[in-house]
């Protein structure tokens, strides 16, 4: 007798196959939506957290400030204050700071995020991004084309995005992040040559 009319078997999905790895229904979930958090898993294997212990996760999905947003009274205040509302298939404000490493100051060389512009990144309920960013000075008229460049970096990542300027506190070159110090270095910037404010 032909088996021709009979519905076929349900094949497994990708879904399945990550769900049999992670254990975890809502991790997979997660990690469909927004593959990049399959690195967050050490082992391959979701990282498993107790109320007791005090093991939570902070707001943008990391573990306890390891992503680098500020995170309780881990941070020590050099960090980018990073808000996010974790959802499926939402972009995280960490994967806003990391798309941010290609918006470059068109003065310096140096992107944005290790120049120390940055000052704070926040999603918000409804998705879309707050970026609170500054410049080395006021009277810089680069605000426009870093918007333009923000725009282009930050388009599919997440629906709409607003930078909020602020010149307060001002940017000194003590926010320049180690990475950003190497690349200026490699340019030639003398840090022992530099005024100090």
């Amino acid at each position: 007798m032909s088996n021709d009319n009979l519905v076929p078997e349900p094949q497994p999905s990708v879904f399945d196959a990550v769900n049999g790895v992670l254990q975890d229904e809502e991790a997979a979930r997660r990690v469909m939506a927004n593959p990049a958090l399959a690195k967050g898993f050490p082992n391959g294997r979701p990282i498993e957290h107790s109320a007791a212990s005090g093991d939570d996760t902070c707001a943008c999905g990391g573990h306890h400030g390891k992503c680098g947003c500020q995170d309780d009274e881990q941070s020590d205040g050099s960090e980018i204050p990073i808000k996010a509302i974790d959802d499926i298939g939402r972009a995280t404000a960490e994967d806003v700071r990391e798309a941010l490493h290609q918006v470059i100051d068109p003065e310096l060389g140096i992107d944005v995020i290790d120049l120390g512009l940055v000052y704070g990144i926040e999603i918000d309920e409804l998705g879309r991004a707050i970026i609170t960013m500054t410049l080395t000075t006021p009277a810089c008229p680069l605000t426009d084309l870093i918007e333009d460049e923000c725009a282009s970096t930050l388009a599919g990542l997440v629906e709409e995005f607003r930078i909020d300027w602020t010149w307060d506190p001002r940017w000194t070159m003590e926010r320049i992040t180690p990475e950003g110090r190497d690349q200026l270095a490699a340019l030639g910037f003398s840090f022992d040559n530099m005024p100090k404010y």
